[in-house]
């Protein structure tokens, strides 16, 4: 709990600096410390950082990358196959997420709106860091830091909205914001990264358990690398496989996946999504302590009300459902398979595998198989847990390369990059070299619920093929719209087609 209490400490010390320059103080030479010497002091310059960082946390409102609802992690795992919220025949939940499932979302809709928010919001505040810590003479490694961070942000609007408004100068109005081309923030992107990732510190753990350290850095980097052709038509699979390569001479390995009877879920990898991710295979982390920063609400807004209470203690929201086709794709010897409750749970749960509506007239209050990936840790009650989330694994950089391998046609040296991520999952090695459909469901499985699904379906192909609740999807839905309120706020956007 050290590094938790440090980070609330940071955001906090980041949230007291605009009260104190409202103070009433006369001499001039406060406000020149303030501005430029202040934020190259060790404590100045790890305030602005955390009035970033602060913005990647999850919380209310459609804040944040994960953790919370109606956000970023919303948007990008129910409009996948892997998970959704149908509105129940009772009249419970709000229709927003099952037309997410069905490929139906408009400009207007308000997890659209809130991710473009949360996201520019924090473009905001990493353009203000960056401007903050240069002027102040930081320490390069803090500069850099704000770098990539503000290039992660514009990673996830590129990925998400395609074509976006860009200003990395906070002086400018929002009806004045040009919008670049997905190519270009591209090109940023990488400039940014790779200008920058050999500049941040290589510490792993400690304090750079929720922060962008090199491993990180160059993490991020790969999956830009690993999407490149989406964004730009041209592949960078050698790249990401480059990249990739410098992530492992971080000296991380995959958890065990031993059998560990004081484990709810029966296994010690299931201390990867517990209350502290463990820094043998985590890379980079969201820090959650409900009700304090952050909170991780996935498992008891899984769950139906009267099973939550019995297993935790509290009511859960009966929301989220993994999708028949998705959960039976699962091997029945996949240790993998036991965050699903599925069936009867005793106490009058049943938990039905089949879901015959999403929306009209709804699924019934125990359809849908349930989720408890992240099983509540820490201080917890019905609004949210205290579990960590892992943003980066080296999992993910593991099966990247084998990805990587595949598709460079090295299909011999990806094989045992994904048979160290199936034999932890206590399945055997494959039969033989792997294909592309091997690494996309290898995939599926290991990083279910972790919010890449939108982004694997799509590089592979499979975003829009129908399932069981809508026809194929048109192109245009591998992008999200501009949402109407920034189109009218800003008259030079052009919003996407299709919308």
């Amino acid at each position: 709990m050290k590094m938790k209490n440090l980070y609330i400490s940071l955001l906090a010390c980041a949230a007291l600096l605009p009260l104190q320059g409202c103070t009433d103080v006369s001499e001039e030479v406060y406000d020149k410390y303030i501005s430029d010497e202040f934020y190259g002091t060790p404590e100045g310059s790890n305030a602005a950082l955390a009035a970033v960082y602060g913005q990647v946390a999850g919380n209310w409102g459609g804040v944040g990358y994960a953790g919370a609802d109606n956000s970023w992690y919303d948007l990008n795992c129910m409009s996948s196959d892997e998970q959704v919220i149908p509105h129940r025949n009772t009249g419970d939940w709000q229709l927003d997420f099952a037309r997410l499932y069905k490929h139906e979302w408009l400009p207007t809709d308000g997890i659209v709106v809130n991710t473009w928010n949360w996201l520019y919001k924090s473009v905001f505040n990493a353009n203000l860091a960056v401007e903050l810590l240069e002027n102040g003479g930081a320490e390069q490694s803090k500069i850099a830091e704000a770098h990539v961070l503000r290039a992660f942000f514009y990673y996830l609007l590129m990925d998400d909205y395609g074509n976006i408004p860009f200003y990395t100068d906070n002086n400018i109005t929002v009806d004045q914001i040009p919008q670049a081309s997905r190519q270009e923030v591209y090109d940023f992107v990488v400039s940014e990264l790779t200008t920058y990732v050999d500049q941040l510190a290589a510490d792993k753990g400690g304090v750079y358990y929720g922060r962008f350290n090199r491993w990180a850095g160059y993490t991020l980097l790969a999956k830009v690398y690993l999407n490149a052709e989406v964004y730009t038509g041209t592949p960078r699979w050698q790249e990401c496989l480059a990249a990739c390569e410098v992530v492992s001479q971080g000296a991380f390995t995959l958890h065990s996946g031993a059998a560990n009877e004081n484990s709810p879920l029966g296994n010690e990898y299931f201390e990867l999504f517990g209350d502290v991710n463990p820094d043998d295979e985590t890379i980079w982390s969201i820090f959650a302590t409900a009700d304090v920063v952050s909170r991780n609400i996935y498992a008891v807004r899984s769950l139906y009300g009267p099973h939550a209470q019995t297993l935790f203690g509290y009511s859960g929201w009966n929301g989220t459902i993994i999708p028949q086709d998705y959960y039976e794709k699962f091997d029945a010897a996949d240790m993998r398979r036991n965050q699903f409750l599925v069936g009867n749970q005793g106490g009058g749960i049943n938990y039905a595998v089949n879901v015959t509506s999403l929306d009209n007239p709804g699924a019934a209050p125990m359809a849908g198989v349930r989720c408890v990936k992240f099983y509540p840790a820490g201080i917890a009650n019905g609004g949210g847990a205290s579990n960590d989330f892992p943003i980066f694994r080296y999992a993910d950089v593991l099966l990247m390369m084998a990805e990587c391998n595949v598709r460079l046609g090295n299909t011999g040296a990806a094989k045992p990059f994904i048979d160290q991520v199936r034999q932890r999952a206590g399945l055997g090695a494959l039969t033989a070299n792997p294909t592309l459909t091997d690494v996309y469901n290898e995939r599926a499985f290991e990083l279910h619920f972790e919010g890449h699904r939108r982004q694997d379906m799509i590089r592979f192909g499979t975003f829009l093929q129908p399932n069981l609740f809508r026809g194929a999807s048109q192109e245009y839905r591998k992008l999200f719209p501009i949402p109407t309120a920034a189109m009218d706020a800003n008259h030079l956007l052009v919003q996407n087609p299709g919308y």
